[in-house]
């Protein structure tokens, strides 16, 4: 079935070819749609396209197909081309000719603009909550080994003493950066396109500022040009956003891959959060770690692929957009999966408390015996090239104390106000207004 089918068959390659992964796809967004089909209806029956008693009847049918979604039995049956052909078939077999009058004022291109909008909106709240549940192991990870030194580098060099505290911490402030490009993903995904129908509008009375409300929407895609415009756009947004939660995230792997060797040891994983070699009996890999960053390193890519497929395109709708889907679908479900994996292993590594007694560490106290100087009068300039002199003729002494105060430094790390700004920036979401939307709107009964 096609909703766009008349008395012509479509040649059965010219079918697999068009439809491509369409159907499998179109399975995340099967909730959205039945939710979107909601506010539709609630909207026709208000501008008299539809009776009380047939807003009802298809109400309770369209609950019938949420529930059975949100149990795990809903299929796109075979021959059957995507999620939107399969609702109405469903309220047709239940309801004759009533469940055809679902599509009046619409067309699949806002319908699939507005099912997109609305899975990642939802998917884009998860997220968020999973960096917020990383960035709170982090910081307690950074409070529990706060006073922990461990060596900081440049270059790979060693250069000064860094510590446990600093380093949990900066990737925990990090994602507090990221947070801030996916709440401007979320701005642009929160608005509207419902009633753009194939891009320019309708001539029938729709109320497009009703269905916003219904589904919490901030406000309006309100050029129905433009909202098909934003096919595309704000996927590669919400990439964007994607890609620099990735990217902090394959940074603490590589971090972490690096602290584990023995070449390092600032680290360890329990065995049990290892992988052994065929041939290798010592071996304890650490292959959560790398397949984290090759995954999130995947995951970077997506704003470019998506960018690619619709970068060329005049406005209006071209089939190029269904491509899209099959790259950046599962790209929210990988990156849910990095942020729980990154979150529950980050929680049990075991810290080395000892690393600094290692005597090759010795020279990053350098900078704090120049300090010291400056500190008695001396020029920096002047300090520096005596403690350097000393570093050349062996004859270089060092205390391992350290005296960092300023604001985010080893000594004041400053994690009661970065957790301040995760606060701030989680505020700004509003989820609770989608959420009782929604909500509502399930409920709804004339």
């Amino acid at each position: 079935m096609k909703l766009w089918e008349k008395n012509t068959s479509v040649d059965k390659k010219i079918e697999h070819f068009t439809v491509g992964k369409d159907r499998e796809m179109d399975l995340f967004l099967a909730e959205s749609d039945v939710t979107g089909s909601m506010a539709h209806i609630i909207m026709l029956e208000k501008v008299g396209l539809l009776e009380h008693n047939e807003l009802n009847t298809l109400l309770d049918g369209l609950r019938e197909i949420l529930s059975t979604i949100k149990n795990g039995d809903f299929i796109i049956e075979e021959g059957i081309e995507d999620v939107h052909s399969q609702v109405e078939l469903m309220l047709t077999r239940a309801y004759g000719e009533l469940g055809k009058k679902i599509h009046s004022g619409r067309s699949r291109n806002d319908q699939v603009l507005l099912d997109l909008k609305l899975f990642t909106r939802n998917e884009i709240r998860e997220i968020t909550g999973l960096v917020k549940s990383l960035f709170d192991v982090l910081i307690l990870q950074s409070n529990t080994y706060a006073d922990v030194l461990l060596p900081g580098y440049t270059h790979l060099q060693v250069a000064m003493p860094s510590s446990f505290g600093l380093w949990f911490a900066a990737y925990a402030e990090s994602l507090v950066d990221d947070l801030r490009l996916l709440f401007a993903a979320y701005d642009v995904c929160n608005r509207n396109p419902l009633g753009s129908a194939a891009g320019y509008g309708s001539s029938f009375p729709l109320n497009r500022q009703l269905t916003t409300d219904l589904l919490g929407f901030e406000s309006l895609n309100y050029n129905v040009v433009y909202a098909q415009m934003g096919r595309g756009k704000m996927e590669r947004y919400t990439a964007y956003a994607m890609a620099g939660i990735a990217s902090t995230l394959s940074k603490l792997a590589f971090d972490a891959c690096m602290y584990t060797s023995q070449n390092f040891g600032f680290i360890k994983l329990a065995d049990k959060y290892t992988t052994g070699s065929s041939i290798m009996p010592h071996k304890k890999n650490p292959d959560v770690f790398e397949l984290l960053r090759a995954k999130c390193n995947l995951i970077m890519s997506l704003p470019v692929q998506i960018q690619s497929i619709t970068n060329n395109l005049p406005s209006g709708y071209f089939r190029d957009y269904q491509i899209t889907k099959e790259i950046f679908l599962p790209a929210l479900e990988a990156l849910k999966d990095c942020l729980e994996m990154s979150t529950y292993i980050m929680s049990e590594v075991e810290v080395n408390r000892t690393i600094m007694s290692d005597d090759k560490y010795g020279y990053m106290y350098s900078v704090e015996e120049v300090n010291k100087l400056v500190l008695q009068g001396v020029p920096f300039r002047d300090a520096y090239k005596q403690v350097g002199m000393q570093i050349e003729q062996g004859e270089f002494r060092y205390s391992t104390e350290i005296n960092h105060t300023h604001e985010g430094s080893a000594g004041n790390l400053c994690n009661t106000e970065i957790s301040g700004l995760m606060s701030e920036i989680l505020s700004r979401f509003a989820f609770d207004k989608t959420d009782a939307a929604i909500e509502k709107l399930w409920r709804y009964k004339k």
